[in-house]
């Protein structure tokens, strides 16, 4: 199996997706938390600066349960209505499933547009899945991106940066490139540019020792 398809199974296969779907709720949030605009001649004319600021802000999202789901924070977010866009300085993200598993983002800006279909990231991108036990039981190491530069396709569901990217897996395995483009739907991964990758032997599991009768 070529090692890029094993990359993309071992590294990214869940990470991506986890991600642009915290990515999604946060500018959903944001949007929502816009206030209304008032008088008829604002409606005939967007106005051609920020409309609102948030500052030092912490956003929670909670399950029926009262378990945390979502967080979202940044030291700044602006609205920009002419450009149909929200920039969120030093923006972090974290996003907690079900099992308890924790998946983390954060870079120095944000970029969302208010259709919320691609999200950028610029600026010290960083991406941590932490270990975890999967649905079979086995044991996944902590897997990190990084990047200065990422665009999330929410809709399309399609992860892209088209500036060298660093992939790492459990402070064993790393990978590098020029580029990167991961088609979730399709689950393909390509490297493009310079592509180096360092894979660690696996030690066989006790499954291969005679089992009780």
């Amino acid at each position: 199996m070529p090692w890029t398809k094993r990359l993309g199974e071992r590294v990214l296969l869940y990470l991506p997706l986890i991600f642009m779907g915290t990515l999604a709720l946060t500018t959903y949030w944001l949007v929502r938390t816009t206030p209304p605009i008032q008088g008829a001649a604002a409606d005939a004319q967007t106005p051609t600066g920020p409309d609102y600021f948030l500052e030092r802000f912490v956003m929670r999202a909670f399950d029926a349960q009262g378990q945390l789901r979502t967080e979202v924070a940044g030291d700044k977010a602006t609205h920009y209505p002419d450009k149909k866009a929200i920039v969120i300085d030093n923006i972090r993200l974290k996003s907690v499933d079900k099992a308890g598993n924790t998946t983390t983002a954060s870079a120095r800006k944000g970029t969302s547009d208010d259709a919320q279909t691609q999200v950028e990231l610029q600026g010290q991108a960083l991406v941590v899945r932490e270990a975890r036990v999967d649905a079979k039981g086995q044991q996944q190491e902590r897997s990190e991106y990084r990047s200065e530069y990422l665009l999330a396709h929410l809709e399309k569901e399609i992860l892209s940066s088209n500036q060298p990217v660093e992939l790492l897996r459990g402070g064993r395995e790393r990978f590098t490139a020029d580029a990167l483009r991961y088609d979730h739907g399709a689950r393909t991964l390509q490297l493009d540019g310079r592509v180096r990758g360092t894979l660690v032997p696996r030690t066989p599991d006790a499954v291969s020792k005679p089992g009780k009768p």
